[in-house]
């Protein structure tokens, strides 16, 4: 690739409904400041009732957009069609619950223009200052080292890091290498890291290249995103046998203690107090972080509820795949 030409970027979605997210993540890119890139929506929302309400960017926007339907698509076979289309030097995969900066193609263009040997990449998962309270708790609890260890990307990051779907890029050229997104159901970009790393690849985090991710917007729909979470957990490690690392057991080792702490009390009661401390810790750094008491209490709410969903499906998929004999596990 000469290093005088411009890096050309696939901007890559898939969807399902969410008319509204996906416009507000449309209009975020028309603020873009790098002009080389384009945008593929992959749409399986029934009816094909998504295309009306976003067909108009496609004549009033500074880039090329392209949508794909196939009702009912699945995710990863959206990403891969989108991809089969994509004209890209690199594949920059996007939640449709994003907001994406003006700055983060520069930033991501920059970066790369220094390090060519790079090969798949990520950046920072971040709350923008109009999100709720609930929503920039959230954040917090996905995101800190407190909570996750800086799995998903951080200034503190435990392991190699394996870019998240929500904000991944990967050049194209090594994406068709490795036949791109597989089988797998959930936690299928953990897998397509796993499997570039695997070829050979270098992936590196570029912490200035961030996106605004809002999430669940309910506690219910959080529990249940991270139930699932939990439950791939084990099948990747199936998959790819020693990624099962100390950092993914620790939500089903807190949660199991925490339940301990509390059925055995008087005589646990020193281990309660620790998660006292903790929870103690998460609730002052997320204020500190947030600017603010009351998402500082939101934040041990849904970080206890990150904790348990998580730890709730590893183990019910521990029952089924280690007790009950059956590989696939449940139905996620």
């Amino acid at each position: 690739m000469s290093q005088d030409k411009p890096l050309y970027f696939s901007l890559i979605t898939p969807t399902f409904g969410r008319p509204d997210e996906v416009a507000e993540f449309l209009e975020s890119l028309l603020a873009q400041r790098y002009p080389h890139f384009e945008v593929i929506v992959s749409d399986g929302t029934p009816g094909d009732t998504l295309r009306p309400l976003i067909q108009h960017y496609i004549h009033n926007s500074i880039y090329p957009l392209t949508i794909l339907y196939t009702e009912y698509i699945a995710v990863s076979p959206a990403r891969n069609a989108a991809a089969a289309v994509a004209r890209g030097d690199y594949l920059i995969f996007l939640d449709s619950d994003c907001i994406i900066p003006p700055d983060y193609l520069t930033k991501v263009a920059d970066y790369l223009t220094k390090n060519p040997d790079i090969d798949l990449f990520g950046g920072p998962d971040l709350a923008a200052a109009g999100f709720t309270p609930l929503q920039k708790a959230i954040n917090f609890s996905m995101t800190s080292f407190l909570t996750t260890g800086g799995i998903r990307g951080g200034k503190h990051t435990i392991g190699t890091y394996l870019p998240r779907g929500f904000n991944m890029g990967v050049k194209r050229s090594v994406f068709q290498a490795v036949d791109g997104y597989s089988d797998f159901v959930c936690a299928e970009d953990i897998e397509l890291s796993i499997r570039i790393l695997k070829a050979g690849y270098r992936s590196a985090y570029i912490p200035q290249a961030g996106v605004y991710h809002k999430r669940r917007t309910t506690l219910t729909k959080f529990f249940t995103q991270v139930f699932r979470f939990g439950a791939a957990r084990l099948l990747l490690n199936q998959r790819h046998p020693g990624n099962l690392k100390l950092t993914h057991l620790f939500p089903l080792i807190f949660t199991t203690g925490l339940l301990f702490s509390l059925i055995l009390l008087p005589l646990t009661e020193w281990l309660l107090i620790l998660y006292v401390i903790y929870f103690s810790l998460v609730m002052i750094f997320s204020t500190l972080t947030n600017e603010s008491a009351k998402i500082g209490l939101l934040t041990v709410l849904t970080t206890l509820v990150m904790m348990a969903g998580y730890a709730y499906g590893m183990a019910r998929n521990g029952i089924e795949i280690y007790l009950k004999g059956h590989p696939k596990g449940i139905k996620l």
